[in-house]
């Protein structure tokens, strides 16, 4: 009998170990299940020529970029573009790098995000400033409402020049800059008739002493307020602006830092909140390929900046508010061409 005692006690330890060896190995392989994690996204953007520090719309997607790997977790990265040619390699070494979802920002990339998207299928990408007839699934268009707040900006210069004449400065003409354009131009007529729009056109988004010039010219032509649509061009027009004690309205972001005394408004377009809101709907499995996304005043992705109460009237501020909401209602339907703006009455 003792013999065999012995012999179940040496099988009930020997069950025993085995048992605890199972249980610690079923432990071990379920930890990892139980600390398993969300993978991180990871999402990039290729910049237009302006570079990502160019105090406008590159900035301003690095930005919304910047905030989507703050609140959503994502890992953000960006690829600089010295030159057009940039764009494709580019897109092929973030592609190589395995991210999620590959932004181009501005419609010049238009034509090669394209053609990237109808290559890899698989693979997302996002545009901003470009809308496609027709959109592959694996691509978004994101564009907005420029004109609407061009239009705002407009109103404030034709309100407060004291000359008569507010000058326009275009980067290179086409579907995006013609809505800040013609926009203005409406806004001004909005606001008083008479008022004179010099228009020119730098053909650059980079070329800062073209801008410069060009506003010089329009200064001393008259001009007192001009208004910049052009990237890196702007910030000639600015500095012009400086040295002419004259004033200037900036473009894409809030740009009075540039010139606290001389840029009065600026017609602000929420790139930064476009970008973030495609990253965060791709986060939720609700990525809307194969679309155009269309933002303005009513989706608070167009305004004018948050620091033109230091230079424009509140009296003026007020009418502007009173503005925003005809055009949210439709009342008013800015023009964001040359055709449009042949129609736009003042009523």
């Amino acid at each position: 009998m003792k013999k065999f005692f012995t012999l179940m006690l040496i099988f009930t330890l020997a069950m025993t170990t085995f048992l605890v060896g199972c249980g610690a190995d079923k432990e071990e392989t379920k930890k990892p299940d139980q600390q398993a994690t969300e993978k991180q996204l990871k999402v990039a953007m290729v910049t237009d020529v302006g570079g990502v520090n160019d105090q406008s719309f590159n900035q301003s997607a690095w930005e919304g970029l910047q905030r989507a790997e703050q609140e959503l977790g994502i890992k953000a990265s960006y690829k600089e573009s010295k030159q057009d040619a940039d764009y494709a390699p580019n897109m092929e070494q973030l592609l190589d790098e395995e991210n999620d979802l590959i932004w181009g920002i501005g419609f010049k990339m238009g034509d090669t995000i394209l053609a990237e998207a109808q290559k890899n299928p698989d693979q997302k990408y996002a545009i901003i400033d470009y809308a496609y007839d027709q959109t592959p699934e694996n691509l978004v268009g994101v564009v907005f409402k420029a004109e609407q707040a061009s239009f705002l900006v407009g109103y404030i210069a034709g309100k407060m020049t004291k000359t008569g004449k507010v000058g326009f400065v275009g980067g290179i003409e086409g579907v995006v800059i013609d809505g800040f354009d013609y926009g203005f131009q409406a806004g001004v007529k909005y606001a008083n008739p008479n008022v004179t729009v010099l228009r020119q056109y730098a053909e650059s988004f980079t070329d800062s002493a073209k801008g410069k010039a060009i506003a010089n010219s329009m200064y001393q032509d008259g001009a007192d307020i001009v208004f910049h649509a052009a990237g890196g061009v702007g910030d000639g027009v600015i500095e012009a602006a400086k040295e002419q004690g004259k004033f200037a309205i900036g473009v894409d972001r809030d740009q009075n830092n540039l010139a606290p005394d001389n840029v009065i408004t600026s017609a602000m377009k929420r790139v930064d909140n476009g970008i973030y809101n495609i990253v965060k709907q791709l986060k939720e499995g609700n990525f809307p390929g194969g679309q155009t996304v269309v933002l303005g005043l009513a989706e608070g992705a167009v305004d004018i900046a948050p620091s033109s109460d230091k230079h424009v009237p509140k009296e003026i501020l007020d009418e502007v508010n009173g503005l925003k909401e005809k055009i949210i209602n439709g009342e008013i339907e800015v023009p964001y061409n040359k055709e449009t703006f042949d129609k736009f009455e003042v009523k």
